[in-house]
């Protein structure tokens, strides 16, 4: 499955954005989604992961009550809308897609979206 992440850029601390990854080549629904984000100088870390019918989603407990994953499987598409942005939130933002379940491994990457966060 190929991935197109889009969406990001600079925005004031307390802002919002909303990140789309818009997915082509396989069937969708075969698999769950997630996105990921990687810091300057830091390991990736992941941000939210969502179930094939995007019913069932586990946040990075960083970003709980401001960031909602979502998916629509009928556009072939996924969703990370961002609230209240903090400084810590920049970095590079990354879908993923994994066959089956969202705790398996993600072989499909998109080419990340930068979100750059101001204080």
């Amino acid at each position: 499955v190929q991935l197109q992440a889009s969406g990001g850029g600079l925005v004031q601390a307390g802002g919002s954005l909303r990140l789309s990854c818009a997915a082509s080549g396989r069937t969708f629904s075969d698999y769950a989604m997630g996105w990921f984000r990687q810091a300057p100088g830091k390991e990736r870390e992941v941000v939210v992961a969502i179930s094939r019918t995007g019913l069932y989603t586990n946040y990075a407990d960083s970003v709980k009550g401001r960031f909602t994953g979502s998916r629509d499987n009928a556009k072939n598409a996924v969703y990370l809308e961002m609230k209240s942005l903090k400084p810590e939130d920049t970095g590079v933002y990354y879908c993923a897609a994994a066959r089956g379940s969202w705790s398996g491994r993600y072989d499909y990457w998109g080419q990340g979206t930068q979100v750059t966060v101001s204080s």
